[in-house]
């Protein structure tokens, strides 16, 4: 089975990047990695798909916020020089930028990649930089969305540090699932806020310098607030708007995409 995975995985590479596979051929690709590589933990599947299934054509999305330093951690004990994509919307916190840099020498990665929003299209769209304040959707597509679709195209599996504990759309995700014609790999799926703080502890990994301040997930700094204690873990993002997500864990038409599940009417 392993080989028949990787004989899949490889027919596409001499073609324009991964885009000559289908979401149908995606889809059965996705079926045969369950079939092998579910009984695996969370550094066995992270060795086993970036290694073995698709060599060279990996990537890791991290935001550097409180809880990445652990995902990033298992990845640099799988191999150091994958790349890890971090979207600079330019509205970050000077802390975690300094954060970021902090942990790619910590952690020896050598391949730390800064997805930056279009020169030209912040020019026309958000000017005086204030759009955050009348369209975060907006905001979000232009600084995130669009610069992180840019930046994973070359790549067939996308490993996130996505927790179900997070709630709302992620609350019900897998640790493999089929995102368009990729596969997303989220290792930490059902790991919950102590297993995260333990892992620090046990790994010796140094903390966002803002989580002591009461931020519990760190996004751009003009839409994340401190969380008091008691509250959702991402309640500080976008606080009192009804927007949950910044959209980079959409597909194209904005909705999570996940395979069908044993109760969906689709899997009948």
């Amino acid at each position: 089975m392993a080989q028949a995975i990787e004989r899949a995985t490889k027919d596409g590479r001499t073609s324009h990047l991964h885009r000559d596979r289908t979401e149908n051929e995606t889809a059965e690709l996705h079926r045969r990695i369950m079939e092998e590589y579910s009984g695996l933990d969370e550094a066995g599947l992270l060795h086993a798909l970036t290694q073995d299934v698709f060599p060279g054509r990996s990537a890791v999305i991290a935001s550097f916020g409180t809880e990445s330093a652990v995902l990033l951690d298992l990845v640099a004990e799988v191999d150091k020089s994958i790349p890890v994509i971090f979207i600079d919307t330019g509205k970050h916190f000077a802390e975690t930028l300094a954060y970021r840099d902090e942990l790619i020498a910590r952690l020896g990665l050598t391949d730390v990649r800064n997805a930056t929003p279009s020169t030209a299209l912040i020019k026309r769209q958000d000017r005086d930089g204030t759009l955050w304040q009348s369209d975060p959707d907006a905001c979000c597509n232009l600084r995130k969305v669009l610069p992180l679709r840019q930046a994973i195209t070359p790549f067939g599996l996308i490993v996130t540090g996505r927790k179900r504990a997070h709630g709302g759309t992620r609350a019900d995700i897998e640790p493999v699932e089929q995102f368009g014609e990729r596969i997303r790999l989220n290792p930490l799926a059902d790991w919950d806020e102590s297993r995260i703080d333990a892992e620090f502890t046990v790994r010796d990994l140094p903390r966002h310098p803002l989580q002591a301040a009461g931020y519990r997930s760190i996004g751009c700094a003009p839409c994340t607030a401190p969380v008091a204690a008691g509250r959702p873990q991402r309640a500080g993002r976008w606080a009192d708007l009804e927007k949950t997500e910044c959209g980079i864990h959409f597909d194209e038409n904005g909705i999570v995409r996940r395979p069908p599940g044993p109760n969906d009417k689709a899997a009948a």
